[in-house]
This record gives C-alpha cells, structure tokens and sequence, in this order.
C-alpha cells in the first residue's frame, strides 16, 4: 500500500474571534491557493488515490476537497475523528485496514503533531522519531501491510516549497 499523508494547509490562528472552536478554524485565502499548487505537484508526481481519508475539522476538510477536486476524486473521501489533533493511531489503523476492497493508494489528511507520530510508529515502531511536517507538507509511505509498528517505509517527505519547485511560478 502506497500511504501519502497530507498536512493542511495555512489556517486562521487559535484565538482568532469568531473562531473559538479549534474544529471551526478554516483555511486562509493563502492556505487554499498554496493547497492548489500543492495538488499540482501532486498531480505532476502522477499520484492516485483509491481513498482519501481526512480529519473532519474544516481546515482539513477543506484541504481534502481541494485535492479531490483536482484530481476528480470527490466520491473517494471520507472522514475520521481519528485524524484529528487528539485521534487515536491504533483505530485509525485499524481503520484502514477494514477498508474494503483494500485499497493500493491513500491520502490521508490531518494534522501536527498526530502525523508525524503515525510517520514514526508506521516506519521505527515508537512515536517520538523527530519529523516535523510543514503545512501543506507530503508524505509517502510504503508498506506490505498495516500494523500498529514497524510495518512501513518513508519513501519521501516533501515540503510545500519543493512541491512548489515542481510546478514553477
């Protein structure tokens, strides 16, 4: 399986008024263009996703639909509370694992520091290896099967800036 994880993108802060819900932070103007040119790379890397499995909360709801827009997906995506800041690594796991008919290619959108402790756990097998996703950062991942362990392989992790090298000004 082929795992992509996805950072959203550039949000309105905590503590901004009107936005007392952590949940309800949505994406900046900024945030949505960046998020564009980073399906744009994703497209230019010949990426496909069978499913894309995102965080409910509004950034990164957005940030999931903007990539299946891109790449005609809509129908692929799903959400789960366990890719929110607070989700559980186990279910979410688990999760994928029930998918059915299994799937070759995910992306899964959420959040710091839950995806970097998902990159650490798939690839070492503990949860405190040092990797920092960027907004809007990308990860693959591959792995035979998933285990709550030391199941995968980092192939790359790529910042916004790098993807924006890929499709030029």
């Amino acid at each position: 399986m082929n795992l992509y994880l996805l950072r959203h993108g550039l949000a309105v802060e905590q503590g901004t008024p009107g936005y007392s819900k952590d949940a309800e932070r949505p994406l900046l103007p900024k945030g949505e263009r960046k998020i564009w040119r980073i399906a744009e790379a994703m497209e230019a890397l010949e990426l496909k996703f069978d499913l894309i499995l995102s965080s409910p909360y509004v950034r990164a709801r957005q940030t999931a639909e903007i990539v299946a827009e891109a790449f005609n997906a809509r129908k692929r995506i799903r959400f789960s509370d366990s890719l929110t800041p607070g989700g559980n690594l186990n279910e979410l796991i688990n999760q994928l694992k029930q998918v059915s008919p299994a799937p070759k290619s995910v992306l899964l959108v959420g959040h710091e520091p839950f995806l970097s402790q998902l990159i650490s756990l798939l690839v070492s097998g503990e949860q405190e290896a040092r990797i920092t996703m960027k907004k809007g950062g990308l990860c693959r991942l591959e792995a035979e099967s998933l285990e709550p362990g030391r199941c995968a392989t980092l192939i790359w992790l790529l910042t916004p800036k790098q993807m924006a090298l890929m499709v030029g000004p």
